[in-house]
């Protein structure tokens, strides 16, 4: 979609009222307040399909100009990828990566309406990435939503790594990305899913939620048997 194709919808003003509260913490910790309020008022701006061209310039300018602090990007990305503006693409996939869960689902928020062909390979790729596991749960629900070819595999790669694995106690060990794959398997209703979906259900946690799946993909009820 191109730069500034659509304007905030009700999840995207709910979404940008929830950063706002968290990067003016941030903000008044660092005393940085009125920074942070001219640029939410500019956000809130654009956000609503005002301002124009110029308006998505200076977003864009935050994202490049040395000393912006880490507030100000994120704020600056989420709304310009709400906005379609495909500038904000490098930024938001390192925010999806970020240690910080309340950033990465801002990231995944944005990236799911940037509509950006490479936003599904980048979201692939940090949710199969087996150094970064503990930071997989939001790329794995981006790859739901976006319903895209890499999404169906990129969950199966994830779950399988989990439910065949005894580091850290397996997907006890990370039980929330586990089930979001599971979770998006379903959803995705993919039959390439049904061998890792039984394995998954020889895990108690993951049980119910994989029979669920199963029944779903297989059409044989909830518990994927005839």
């Amino acid at each position: 979609m191109s730069a500034g194709g659509h304007t905030a919808g009700r999840e995207d003003r709910a979404a940008l009222g929830t950063l706002l509260e968290r990067v003016g913490r941030e903000a008044a910790g660092a005393g940085e307040t009125a920074d942070c309020g001219t640029l939410a008022a500019l956000a809130r701006t654009t956000l609503s399909g005002g301002g124009g061209t110029a308006a998505l310039d200076e977003l864009a300018a935050v994202l490049t100009r040395t000393g912006q602090p880490l507030w100000a990007r994120e704020l600056a990305a989420f709304t310009l990828g709400c906005r379609g503006d495909r500038r904000a693409f490098e930024t938001l996939v390192l925010l999806l990566n970020h240690r910080d869960p309340g950033r990465c689902a801002t990231a995944a928020h944005a990236l799911a309406r940037l509509g950006d062909p490479r936003t599904a390979r980048a979201a692939a790729a940090l949710a199969t990435n087996p150094l970064r596991t503990a930071y997989a749960l939001h790329p794995v629900r981006l790859l739901t939503a976006l319903r895209a070819p890499e999404s169906v595999p990129a969950l199966i790669t994830t779950l399988e790594r989990l439910v065949g694995s005894s580091r850290r106690g397996g997907p006890a060990g990370y039980g929330q990305i586990a089930m979001a794959c599971v979770e998006g398997l379903a959803v995705l209703g993919d039959r390439r899913a049904i061998p890792v979906l039984n394995a998954a259900r020889e895990h108690p946690r993951l049980a119910p939620a994989a029979s669920a799946a199963l029944g779903r993909l297989t059409g044989t009820g909830p518990a994927g048997k005839p």
